[in-house]
């Protein structure tokens, strides 16, 4: 990434990624990723019809989520260059086989249904940190935020394509249906790994040198950038009803208002592709995040449709270009031999970001309006945001100072250790 606007456009726009490699890519990515969004409402639908069985939905859609950010932790960061493929399948292949199993026992008890939801979610819980791994260490530096924009389309076009897919399948085939449409979806995507052109260029052979925690910890800005993302993505998503409710317009307009800014997410990460931003990626994202939470803030102080609207249109726009600028930051912030992990610690603290806003949501709109629920969430964001500036700031130290102690030199890793190359050891501060 550039620090100055002023350098040249991409006039071939995303054109030259429309190669076999990458479209092979992304079908593999939209089959491994379409299960995940298929999976809450698929919950719901499966026990709509038993008693209490909208509660035991949300209670189902709950343990996935809690299963996807526990595999998330514990599988990404065991990838291996040399095994990435093979792990891969395997933790789909085990998201196929919960996938069907839930689907045929929808009538078992509770706790091996929340078992088996859990389960479906932690086992491919590595993919999308795998697979974005083996996508940006085959393209080029100057290419890479392009291929990350398209990524966050692709990733926001499955989100919400997946509840469309449920509700068609649920009400016009069979309450299980989605999930076994989902089993065969993980199933397919990791038989298609094998055919994937691409691997993780690494010659790590052994875990040498610092450990995995050091590793990962030098991208903590950006997973404290991304909890605070979802913070105020969970809260604005959630305490909407309320907001429009409260602005005494139809109820109806929620669903469309939330569809509209998966659009804009989805143009929003078409545009920050196009061009060079001024900035390093952590900086691009601080004033990304700043700027969902005056939009949060717009919406919640507006006080009319029209408002409410346009702050979360604006709010999309930005939150596909803050999700590309955390994944380039953490790309440029560790090692290539630590990128699936990073980007699983990045995505599992994302999660508990999101529950953190959803959690804040259902303790205060019972009890307070839904302006005072989004303006308290927007401060607790601020607080994450403003920790992480503090911390990106103190980064830009030389890392060899960063753990040595002060009468000791830390001792040098060669970057071959851990999957480098001169290439690759180059970061955002270079020309």
């Amino acid at each position: 990434m550039g620090h100055t606007a002023s350098g040249p456009a991409h006039p071939a726009g995303y054109r030259e990624l429309v190669t076999r490699p990458l479209l092979i890519w992304a079908a593999v990515m939209t089959t491994a990723r379409l299960p995940v969004a298929i999976m809450p409402l698929a919950c719901v639908f499966l026990v709509r019809e038993e008693p209490g069985g909208y509660a035991l939905g949300a209670f189902l859609a709950a343990a996935f989520t809690l299963g996807e950010v526990v595999g998330g932790a514990i599988l990404g960061p065991r990838l291996r260059p040399e095994r990435v493929v093979g792990q891969l399948a395997c933790g789909l292949g085990g998201g196929a086989v919960a996938f069907a199993a839930l689907g045929m026992l929808r009538g078992a008890h509770p706790v091996l249904l929340a078992a088996l939801a859990a389960l479906a979610g932690a086992a491919p819980a590595a993919s999308p940190a795998g697979l974005r791994t083996l996508l940006t260490t085959q393209v080029p530096a100057q290419l890479r935020p392009r291929v990350l924009s398209a990524e966050t389309m692709l990733a926001y076009t499955t989100s919400a394509v997946g509840p469309a897919l449920v509700s068609w399948l649920a009400l016009d085939f069979a309450s299980c249906a989605p999930l076994w449409v989902a089993a065969l979806l993980a199933f397919t995507a990791a038989k298609a790994l094998r055919a994937l052109p691409m691997r993780w260029e690494s010659e790590e052979t052994t875990r040498t040198g610092p450990s995995l925690l050091r590793c990962v910890l030098p991208a903590w800005p950006a997973y404290l950038a991304g909890a605070a993302a979802l913070i105020l993505f969970a809260l604005s998503e959630l305490a909407l009803p309320a907001l429009i409710e409260e602005c005494g317009a139809p109820i109806g307009w929620v669903g469309l208002m939330l569809t509209m800014q998966s659009g804009c997410a989805v143009l929003g990460a078409m545009i920050y592709g196009l061009r060079r931003w001024p900035g390093d990626p952590q900086r691009q994202g601080l004033v990304l995040v700043l700027g969902i939470a005056g939009c949060v803030v717009s919406a919640a102080l507006g006080h009319c449709l029209a408002a409410i609207v346009a702050a979360l249109s604006v709010a999309g726009l930005l939150y596909a270009g803050a999700q590309v600028t955390r994944h380039m930051a953490v790309r440029e912030r560790l090692e290539p031999a630590a990128l699936a992990a990073g980007y699983s610690v990045m995505g599992a603290i994302a999660a508990i970001g999101y529950a953190l806003g959803a959690t804040l949501a259902g303790a205060m709109l019972s009890s307070t309006t839904p302006t005072f629920t989004l303006l308290t969430g927007v401060s607790v964001a601020c607080v994450l945001i403003f920790i992480g500036a503090l911390g990106d700031r103190r980064r830009r130290d030389p890392p060899a100072q960063e753990f040595a102690a002060p009468d000791q030199e830390e001792p040098r890793v060669p970057r071959q250790a851990l999957g480098g190359s001169p290439d690759t050891a180059r970061t955002h501060h270079d020309p």
